[in-house]
């Protein structure tokens, strides 16, 4: 059996079945029950191991192993009966002997190697790596496609029929599925989730063959020099750029392109958004973030549109400390302009770096 110490060589041939010396217990087994000798194959050593760990409800993925290692397996847990105590312990000590004598282990074919490296080398090599190797990929192709973003999964499911986005689809995971079929227009939506309703009779065989052909069809796809769309590289920029820069790239955008300007204006998060897009129980993790001279600062010289974020965040925590801060800001009396932006600044920059980490979520406009 590949990838189990000494289990992959060819079949051997089994010895001769003895007869049962001894019972389990006080049972008494008839004597054509059989006990398997001491020697045994590798490949039936393997099925020993494996249905050892399936007694303690541990699952071994070998879906991914070739299909005669597989058979084989099975065709050992069809063969093999009893096998006496000795022996079950002989196998096991054996097979962890292998294990630690193992230094380091290497993933098995191209995309095992490419996952490791990921991050590591630039996306143009891995995209010429797997064109050089063709559609031959080892392993599961959907383990790859579970890994890809939705919106490089679109074009497939724009240009494929019905049928196949049924599969694919069937194949993600639920979260990724139901972002994939939100992207798609209503009618072909409502199609593609009718035919998921025909994919029962569809044979692993062909899901196979389908998986390796998106993954083929992704292979061909150009790399892209940036990972994040324009709108959200426009807004990332104007994020932290003053008030009166911002305003004007706006005002321009909206006379060249009205429909990209508002892309842009959803991915920019400003002080002046926290009131309608901060969870009001995550305020006192913001609050937290920020240097207490910067919250002062930026709550003292929040202005116009920015009020309402100032009396979200300071309605939003204890009352002792709202007064407390009020008192600095009175205390500190009017602040420039510039040096209001650079504090407003760090709350935003803190926001996002907790977002970034998972541990808050912005809200929409439909939240």
């Amino acid at each position: 059996m590949d990838g189990l110490p000494q289990i992959s060589d060819e079949m051997d041939d089994l010895p001769a079945l003895g007869t049962m010396g001894g019972g389990f217990g006080d049972m008494d087994f008839p004597s054509t029950v059989s006990r398997m000798p001491t020697q045994l194959s590798k490949k039936a050593k393997a099925a020993v191991i494996v249905r050892i760990l399936a007694s303690e409800e541990v699952k071994l993925s070998l879906s991914h192993f070739p299909e005669r290692t597989q058979v084989e397996l099975a065709r050992q847990m069809t063969d093999l009966r009893h096998i006496d105590r000795e022996t079950m312990i002989a196998v096991v000590e054996e097979f962890l002997e292998e294990l630690e004598a193992i230094g380091v282990s290497f993933p098995g074919g191209l995309e095992g190697a490419l996952n490791l490296l990921d991050g590591t080398i630039s996306p143009d090599t891995a995209a010429k790596l797997r064109k050089q190797a063709g559609f031959s990929l080892t392993g599961d192709p959907w383990e790859r496609i579970a890994d890809i973003d939705p919106e490089r999964l679109l074009p497939i499911l724009e240009t494929e029929s019905v049928e196949v986005c049924a599969v694919i689809l069937s194949k993600l995971k639920v979260a990724k599925a139901a972002a994939l079929l939100s992207l798609i227009p209503g009618d072909r939506a409502r199609r593609v989730a009718y035919a998921i309703s025909k994919t029962a009779s569809v044979s692993p065989g062909v899901v196979q063959r389908i998986g390796i052909s998106v993954a083929g069809q992704l292979d061909s796809q150009p790399p892209k020099a940036f990972a994040d769309a324009p709108t959200e590289r426009v807004g990332a920029i104007l994020n932290f750029s003053s008030a009166s820069t911002r305003d004007g790239v706006l005002e321009g955008l909206d006379e060249r392109d009205k429909e990209f300007a508002e892309e842009v204006r959803k991915n920019i998060f400003t002080f002046a958004n926290i009131a309608t897009r901060v969870d009001a129980r995550d305020v006192s993790k913001v609050i937290r973030e920020v240097e207490q001279d910067a919250l002062v600062k930026a709550l003292a010289g929040a202005t116009g549109d920015a009020e309402a974020s100032r009396e979200f965040i300071l309605s939003n925590m204890s009352k002792r400390m709202a007064d407390g801060l009020r008192e600095e800001m009175a205390n500190l009396g009017s602040v420039k302009e510039a040096d209001a932006e650079v504090a407003m600044t760090a709350v935003v920059t803190a926001i996002r770096e907790l977002e970034a980490a998972g541990e808050i979520f912005l809200l929409t406009g439909d939240d």
